[in-house]
């Protein structure tokens, strides 16, 4: 069943309240209040100027925050905050059942997480918009949004917010969290991981680059314009990025292993023409 279908309120506007107002949620909602949702927001930073430019409530205490009747709320933390700023909510100032969607890198953690504290009236749907400031800066068309309906009962609410994205022109993909972490840890943190190795390599570009080479300046490149925080929590919080690390370094010993069998062959082959 497609996302549009499953309810005839799929656009309807949504009360969102933002929790985590940095880069990546201020992304999101310049694209949200372009729809003509009504976004407040909550911080530990003071964005009072760019919230007033945008047009958002800001919320400097919790309290008031959830007490401002959000439809959803939309945590944007760190991978390695979540816990901590879900655990200090104080729930009962929720004025009714609320929606909570996560947009963190890996999704099993913040599932288990909200399970865990939220309170059971809440639905939770755990989201990863595959895209972020520089990938989605021309529009979100083609670019995949996946999501895992974990417990969803207002199926109206929810609908309307995954339309937020199918309306971009996202491409939808339900998937369970445990999947996308099994994908990611492969994809994602792996890429990351590379990334850090040129980096920690110091590798620049030369005056005879190849264009593959180019391509590895700029993973270096991209992979730490974001911060160590999002690639030790990709580490952290996925149970599969640990085999994944291992398989690199496996992959590492057996590639060199089988560069020095090879010199080992050829130093012998000269030797016995000798």
């Amino acid at each position: 069943m497609s996302v549009s279908s499953s309810s005839t309120n799929s656009s309807r506007t949504l009360k969102i309240g933002i929790v985590g107002f940095g880069p990546f949620g201020q992304f999101l909602a310049k694209t949200l209040i372009k729809q003509g949702h009504p976004i407040r927001a909550t911080s530990r930073t003071d964005y009072s100027q760019l919230c007033v430019h945008l047009g958002i409530t800001l919320f400097r205490d919790m309290d008031s925050f959830l007490e401002s009747d959000n439809d959803v709320i939309l945590l944007c933390t760190s991978i390695l905050s979540l816990s901590e700023v879900v655990r200090a909510m104080p729930f009962h100032c929720l004025k009714r059942p609320t929606l909570f969607v996560d947009v963190l890198s890996v999704k099993e953690h913040p599932r288990d997480v909200l399970l865990q504290v939220l309170p059971e009236e809440s639905d939770v749907l755990c989201t990863h918009p595959m895209f972020g400031p520089e990938s989605g800066k021309d529009g979100w068309k083609d670019l995949t949004f996946v999501y895992d309906r974990v417990r969803i009962r207002d199926e109206a609410t929810c609908s309307s917010f995954l339309h937020i994205f199918e309306s971009e022109g996202c491409k939808m993909l339900q998937m369970s969290c445990e999947e996308h972490d099994k994908l990611a840890a492969r994809s994602q943190f792996l890429t990351h991981t590379v990334g850090r190795i040129l980096s920690e390599m110091e590798i620049n570009s030369t005056s005879i680059d190849t264009k593959n080479f180019q391509k590895l300046v700029q993973l270096k490149e991209s992979t730490v314009r974001d911060s160590f925080d999002l690639f030790s929590g990709l580490f952290i919080h996925n149970k599969f990025a640990k085999q994944e690390l291992k398989n690199l370094e496996l992959a590492l010993d057996k590639v060199k292993q089988k560069l020095l069998e090879r010199m080992n062959e050829e130093l012998d082959l000269s030797v016995s023409n000798h």
